[in-house]
């Protein structure tokens, strides 16, 4: 309840330390530029209109479509508001705090033209209306004049400026006493509540006339810097704006019906005039009052917009400049006026009004879908005392977005591409915000609910993909062996790249943040998509297997791990040892050696070796085959290599692969080798793929104490090799990876044993 002491303290302002501007409440600050704002031209000029035109009954349905949708734009204001700490900006303030500064870059930069606009367009309205009584009034004077006036009353600060508008507030009231008496004494039985309007009007036509009238809410909200208490004054000063100004829109189509005419209220704009009689000065007073009023409230509100943008380094803060001389925002106001001014040059502003319009009603539904997304965030910070159920809100950004179609659907594309250019400019400068926003929460909650529902999904085959865990070192070093990892998860998996630190926690702890930091540095600079982690171990075996088992959550857990081979032996051994622990857990290792090569355009071919004892042979293709998709190796070719002791094996592991590729609808080429007299087939490997790009080769398990074993016959095997990628299928899905079980080791058997590493898939 505002009493008398709140409203003089409003009128007079709370100076804080006898240095600050004076702080407004939500009557002064907040309710009078709003309501003044609603209650303006289109209600004097064109509410009749809508009425002869359409009819009394659906006039009233008009005006309850509007209200609600303003309504509701004004309770998620509220709820927002009663959350946070505003500062300036209002709108944009509350978009850029919670959506991100880019989303609020690409919304206030908008919002603040639209206001500044505006001001030209209510004073080209004051302008013609002076036309009652001049008949030749020279408009575009006129309207210079108006934009200076409200501009050096601006610069008196908030307070004087809205103080000045109480008597207008006073000349409405008036008008609308005025014009009940005239109903009353000029009520007729061929009122147009009495006939029935012109068959083909056009419903959404006449609502995109209306709807602007209501869309004034923003005035007080942009004041949000100079209100003593915003995250009270804003609910109570708006949501008060609103319904008052749903009375009045609610009553007067009533009083109109109910005196004139259906034919009069089409080609009267000035049926008030007639209507009042002898009070028709207080029309007058209204009328000029609530154009003024308007202005008055725009002028007051962009610079605070543009000032607070500035302050996020948005604009060049030379825009932000203050003056002793100007109250508030100095060169932002003589910014806002010199484009208004600028406006009443161009003259006829009809053309962008739509536009305007356009960039009003994108802030009041981006502000829907702000409270919207911070109910469903469900963000412990969210805790607002003012709260609102999430549907409302997002019905709210529904019903504002389709009021845009309705209204102008060329202005509809023209504002959005205006805005999409504004974020894609913003995501490009890369600015960093000091502060958090709703973008978390709102993507943690999805996550979750996803989460959530993939766990609950059985695995498939056909939906495996490659969540690689990657322990790279360092990976400024192993740039190419991240590479490959990105390659093989190819955008379709998770690729996570982890640093082991091995040593005390107490010791280390300290050192994690910063690691982490250039890991993630490191990643940004080759342009690899994937989660950096950094972890703390006592050694590596025991620690590579703790992270690969903690990695990931339900549902999305790593199914991969992969590794860089080592020149030291031991470490060798420590690789092995670990595949071998994860391969009894069902994940699956891949382990990268490296060479450095200078390719001259076209890499070179991806050669896979297969085998069949192990079923490995269905990842390796697998594998193969998202490495192809990547741009990197666009020209290069799949050689599935098969090699055969005799002709009987060797046909049939031609007819073999040959299916595979075509069942598994993956294109490449199949080469099947008869094994020569004398030959190893490490030799045979070599010959073959010594020109290859990369080579996929089988890993075969091996038994506790054969580590050192298998690990020289792996690096006698790489010898004269470009890079090879080792591949161990230990997954769920072993040989079903390519939609069918893949495996026949009957075409292997007379060659595993001079497998070099003895592993029979090579």
């Amino acid at each position: 309840m505002i009493t008398g002491a709140r409203l003089r303290a409003a009128l007079r302002g709370t100076l804080t330390g006898g240095t600050q501007d004076q702080k407004l409440g939500s009557f002064l600050g907040v309710f009078t530029p709003s309501i003044l704002t609603i209650l303006g031209v289109i209600l004097f000029l064109r509410t009749g209109w809508v009425v002869g035109t359409v009819g009394l009954i659906p006039t009233l349905v008009i005006v309850v479509i509007a209200n609600v949708v303003t309504l509701v734009t004004a309770l998620s204001v509220s709820a927002v508001v009663t959350n946070m700490r505003i500062g300036k900006g209002g709108a944009y303030y509350v978009i850029s705090r919670s959506l991100g500064i880019e989303v609020g870059a690409a919304i206030g930069v908008p919002l603040y033209l639209a206001m500044t606009f505006s001001v030209t367009l209510y004073a080209f309205g004051l302008a013609e209306s002076i036309s009652v009584v001049w008949a030749n009034a020279p408009q575009r004077p006129i309207a210079a004049v108006t934009i200076l006036v409200v501009g050096l009353l601006a610069a008196r600060g908030a307070g004087a400026a809205l103080r000045l508008q109480l008597p207008i507030m006073a000349g409405i009231i008036l008008s609308l006493i005025a014009l009940l008496i005239g109903t009353l004494e000029n009520a007729t039985g061929d009122a147009a509540m009495f006939s029935t309007p012109p068959a083909g009007a056009n419903f959404w036509a006449v609502f995109a006339v209306f709807f602007p009238a209501v869309t004034g809410i923003m005035a007080g909200i942009s004041l949000s810097g100079d209100l003593e208490k915003p995250g009270r004054a804003i609910p109570k000063g708006t949501i008060a704006a609103v319904l008052v100004g749903f009375a009045v829109y609610a009553t007067v189509p009533i009083l109109l019906a109910a005196a004139v005419p259906q034919a009069e209220l089409v080609s009267n704009n000035l049926v008030w005039f007639d209507l009042a009689g002898p009070l028709s000065f207080l029309i007058l007073w209204g009328l000029w009052g609530a154009i003024f009023a308007s202005a008055v409230g725009s002028i007051l509100a962009a610079p605070r917009t543009l000032e607070a943008m500035v302050d996020d380094r948005i604009l060049p803060p030379v825009l932000a400049t203050r003056s002793r001389l100007i109250k508030g925002p100095g060169v932002p106001l003589l910014i806002s006026i010199v484009l208004a001014l600028g406006g009443v040059a161009l003259g006829d502003l009809d053309a962008i009004a739509p536009l305007l319009t356009m960039f009003f009603l994108t802030t009041y539904g981006t502000v829907n879908l702000v409270a919207g997304l911070e109910a469903l965030s469900g963000d412990p910070s969210y805790r607002p005392t003012f709260r609102l159920p999430w549907w409302v809100s997002i019905g709210g950004a529904f019903a504002c977005f389709s009021v845009m179609f309705l209204i102008n659907p060329l202005a509809l594309l023209v504002a959005l591409v205006f805005e999409a250019g504004l974020y894609v400019f913003m995501r490009r400068r890369a600015m960093t915000a000091p502060w958090g926003d709703l973008r978390r929460g709102a993507l943690m909650s999805l996550v979750r609910s996803t989460a959530i529902k993939l766990y609950r999904l059985p695995e498939d085959p056909r939906n495996w993909r490659p969540n690689i865990l990657l322990f790279a070192g360092d990976v400024d070093r192993r740039s190419e062996l991240v590479r490959y990892a990105a390659w093989l998860a190819q955008e379709r998996g998770i690729l996570t790249v982890v640093k082991l630190l091995v040593g005390s926690i107490d010791v280390l702890a300290v050192d994690r943040a910063d690691e982490a930091a250039a890991l993630q540095r490191d990643l940004d600079e080759l342009g690899v998509v994937a989660f950096p982690e950094v972890n703390i171990v006592t050694d590596f075996e025991s620690g590579a297997i703790a992270v690969a088992q903690s990695n990931g959550i339900a549902g999305i857990e790593s199914n991969t791990v992969m590794f860089g081979w080592s020149d030291k032996r031991e470490r060798q051994i420590s690789i092995l040892t670990v595949i071998e622990q994860l391969a009894a857990l069902g994940k699956s290792a891949v382990v990268a050696r490296v060479v450095g090569r200078h390719w001259n355009g076209r890499r070179g071919d991806i050669h896979v070796w297969w085998g069949g004892l192990e079923q490995n042979g269905d990842l390796l293709v697998l594998l193969a085959h998202l490495v192809s998709l990547d741009p990197t190796w666009r020209d290069s070719n799949i050689v599935i290599n098969s090699i055969a002791t005799n002709d009987v094996t060797n046909v049939q592991n031609k007819q073999l692969l040959d299916q595979l590729c075509s069942s598994a609808r993956i294109k490449a080429t199949t080469n099947t080798i008869l094994k020569p007299e004398g030959m190893t087939v490490r030799q045979m490997i070599c010959e073959v793929s010594k020109d290859a790009g990369v080579v996929l080769l089988g890993l075969r398990g091996n038994e506790p104490g054969e580590e050192a074993e298998y690990a020289e016959r792996m690096g006698a095997l790489i010898e004269g090799l470009p890079t090879v990628l080792f591949v161990r299928n230990a997954g769920i899905f072993r040989g079903e990876l390519l939609g069918e079980t893949t495996e026949d080791s009957s075409t292997e058997k007379d060659w595993e044993q001079d497998v070099i590493p003895a592993d029979s898939d090579q």
